[in-house]
């Protein structure tokens, strides 16, 4: 299997190989607060309006999360510790643009969104019974934007078996958009470590053949998919993979690993995990004097990483996305994005803000068309229906597109790389877009 360029402008994802937009965003979540409550709903005030509402609404009934005036969605998230503190600012966006969708439209279908929040601590047994409260405790409607690799991993054969939408998920590992038929319940939404490592192995081997390459990756479900994916798009005539250095999430030093990543010979180095060790990896490579290329994962694609590591350390360092910069604070739609936050509470903007603001236009889509069939089985039928979707904060030639057998929503991404300009830093875009096909 190999991937595809397309010419910006023209492309639209292809139909995806089974893979699951992590991760990083997996590894990624959020803060200290568990059992947090937000309300919001529908269209984008920067993207396509979501569905319009007709027919009359299911009867309240016997559908859980579902009353006559609220729509209870709920996510299990990583809200404390050094990853929550990265990654706090996704849910907290998506509440965000809830209590816009609330505000300005009423909710969807005539009910106002609920959005529950619970803390799975990136740990598989906090997990699983984060997500039996949210589903047996609160009796949510759905999971949407759920954040965390290892959690879900633990909890989705217990949400598939209870039958609960669990969409728009933010975790990369690969098994978890790859098995429709298996897990027909769960739709991630960011594309698998195993399509970035695809996307990051192919520019390497057409940008730098001849040089060595060595990686680090934590010993866990990011990185062993993100070094399936390198492997796939590394030509082996053009790049020798020389070390590929692994370590614990609780390691508190990774200075042997880089060492041996120097050691190698390597020219290149393929950074595969969360912001605060790709930070603690640059800095020890260049106490060791070693300044390799640096690729990293699109869990580090925000600007949060010149907060880990001097912004000097990271010229030049290249990673991947498939949306708009919150730098472009020129374009109409991120300017507006700017403004929801401000007016409805959410954190300070920013590239993963803008990311959880697409949860939930998605989610607002997919719900508008369920109004005369709300129950789970209409929000997954209309959730399948999704074709050609494009939201103002996608790149223009990216679109969504669902169906029964393929259930990743963003197959897609171009690359960015670090660029310094008038001493302050910052991502930006170039070359063509990435297409991941069969």
């Amino acid at each position: 299997m190999r991937l595809k360029q397309a010419i910006p402008l023209s492309a639209k994802p292809g139909a995806l190989f089974a893979v699951l937009f992590l991760a990083c965003l997996a590894a990624i979540p959020l803060l200290t607060g568990c059992g947090e409550e937000e309300e919001e709903v529908t269209p984008t005030p920067a993207g396509t309006p979501a569905a319009t509402v007709t027919g009359t609404a299911t009867p309240a009934a016997e559908v859980p999360g579902i009353t006559d005036t609220e729509i209870i969605l709920g996510a299990h998230l990583i809200l404390g510790g050094p990853f929550g503190a990265a990654f706090r600012m996704i849910p907290d966006a998506t509440a965000a643009y809830f209590r816009y969708i609330n505000d300005t439209q009423g909710g969807v279908c005539g009910r106002e969104i609920v959005y529950k929040m619970e803390d799975n601590n990136n740990d598989p047994a906090q997990g699983l019974e984060a997500v039996r409260k949210l589903i047996e405790r609160d009796q949510v409607f759905a999971l949407v934007g759920s954040l965390g690799d290892d959690s879900e991993a633990a909890a989705w054969d217990y949400i598939n078996e209870r039958g609960v939408p669990d969409i728009f998920l933010s975790a990369g590992a690969h098994r978890f958009g790859t098995d429709p038929q298996g897990h027909p319940w769960t739709v991630p939404l960011i594309p698998s470590y195993t399509i970035e490592g695809t996307f990051l192995g192919e520019y390497i081997s057409e940008n730098l053949p001849g040089e060595k390459v060595a990686v680090l990756y934590e010993n866990a479900l990011q990185g062993w998919d993100e070094l399936a994916g390198l492997k796939l798009g590394l030509d082996p005539d053009k790049n020798e993979l020389v070390t590929a250095q692994s370590f614990e999430l609780t390691a508190i030093s990774i200075r042997s690993q880089v060492a041996n990543m120097k050691n190698s010979g390597a020219a290149v180095a393929v950074y595969l995990t969360g912001p605060g060790q790709v930070g603690q990896a640059i800095k020890e490579a260049d106490r060791l004097g070693w300044h390799p290329a640096i690729f990293m994962s699109y869990t580090s694609a925000d600007d949060i990483m010149f907060q880990f590591v001097s912004p000097e350390l990271l010229e030049g360092a290249i990673t991947l996305q498939a949306f708009k910069l919150a730098t472009m604070r020129e374009d109409p739609a991120v300017a507006r994005h700017y403004d929801l936050m401000r007016e409805y509470g959410g954190p300070a903007p920013s590239n993963f803000t803008i990311y959880a603001q697409l949860v939930g236009e998605l989610t607002v889509e997919a719900l508008g068309k369920t109004c005369d069939n709300l129950t789970r089985e209409g929000l997954m039928d209309a959730v399948e229906s999704i074709k050609d979707w494009h939201s103002d904060l996608l790149l223009d030639e990216v679109n969504v597109t669902l169906s029964d057998t393929d259930h990743i929503a963003l197959q897609t991404a171009r690359m960015l790389r670090v660029i310094i300009e008038d001493g302050k830093a910052r991502f930006e875009y170039f070359g063509p877009l990435y297409v991941f096909e069969d």
